[in-house]
């Protein structure tokens, strides 16, 4: 099969049946072969009906149901693991992004020059202050973390090869990082395409300023799993051992100062009424914790079942 078009929806009854006909036009017209796999994350509104009743008449509609929502990764890795084409495009539900960039955005990935191309809304007919600046702020933020150089990271309208979206594991509301989860998994061709932004046609937009909060906790997580996740230690033994080193330092100081004091006659301090002193004593305690954590995240790690888990590209036997 030459193309899946996965999309995750959520109460978007009113727009699908013309997202379908919309989609089936394009690829028909670039002579592809192609399956529309949506994903239903929990809806309300009859969108799982129309589904079920369009792929009885429609046979490249396909459907996935879920019993409850769950978010759009949880929809999106549903999707990838049941899509067949050699080329997969997601997209949004709302109209907001056009098919017709389906045929290009296809020639690209099988062009050989892309893993992945992510698309650009250049312009966008969103509210400013809700959407396009922290967009912008966030787009920027997350190209600092991850090393990716992709201007609108978030969008929804994203081309991959099939080896890429069956590598990687999208889960949490890490959706938003698929660019950087595919490098992290050494897929590095990653581009982009300035793409159509439309006006949203039908219902109103499900996700509030609180993704950007939600988004940048992600990132973190996501940049600290990627960097430390196979050695634990390497962050939390290192963080140990120096704040540990620096209350045992702490600890000489002290000592060291008394029995000088007490060499020389000297009226001394009792030890337990110098800050000094607490502050050896947390950072000893603070510094041993971190690294029974390092130690107990490797004893984990280790006998993970994944450990050993590495994407081979290509294999002469």
């Amino acid at each position: 099969m030459d193309l899946s078009v996965v999309i995750a929806l959520f109460n978007e009854r009113e727009s699908l049946p013309e997202l379908i006909d919309w989609i089936g036009r394009v690829t028909a017209s670039a002579g592809l072969n192609y399956e529309i796999v949506l994903v239903d994350d929990g809806s309300n509104d009859g969108s799982w009906e129309y589904i079920e009743g369009r792929s009885q008449t429609d046979a490249p509609v396909k459907g996935i149901r879920f019993r409850r929502n769950y978010g759009k990764s949880a929809a999106l890795y549903c999707g990838f693991e049941a899509a067949q084409g050699d080329v997969v495009i997601t997209m949004d539900a709302d109209l907001q992004d056009s098919p017709d960039e389906i045929p290009e955005l296809y020639q690209m990935i099988k062009s050989g020059a892309y893993d992945l191309v992510s698309g650009w809304k250049k312009r966008r007919h969103d509210g400013v202050l809700t959407k396009n600046l922290p967009s912008k702020l966030y787009n920027a933020t997350a190209r600092w973390v991850t090393g990716v150089k992709l201007h609108d990271m978030n969008c929804g309208l994203k081309a991959y090869r099939k080896e890429v979206i069956k590598s990687i594991e999208v889960y949490g509301e890490m959706h938003r990082y698929i660019p950087y989860l595919a490098k992290s998994a050494g897929f590095s061709r990653i581009g982009e395409k300035v793409v159509q932004h439309q006006a949203r046609k039908y219902g109103k937009s499900k996700f509030g300023l609180n993704r950007f909060v939600h988004g940048y906790l992600d990132l973190l997580s996501l940049w600290f799993l990627s960097k430390f996740g196979k050695k634990p230690m390497h962050f939390f033994g290192l963080a140990g051992s120096l704040t540990f080193l620096a209350g045992f330092a702490c600890s000489l100081i002290i000592i060291i100062n008394k029995l000088i004091a007490q060499s020389h006659g000297i009226k001394y301090r009792a030890v337990t009424d110098q800050p000094l002193f607490y502050i050896a004593l947390v950072a000893l305690i603070v510094g041993m914790q971190l690294f029974l954590a390092g130690f107990l995240g490797e004893l984990v790690s280790r006998n993970s079942h994944d450990r050993n888990k590495y994407l081979i590209d290509k294999r002469i036997v």
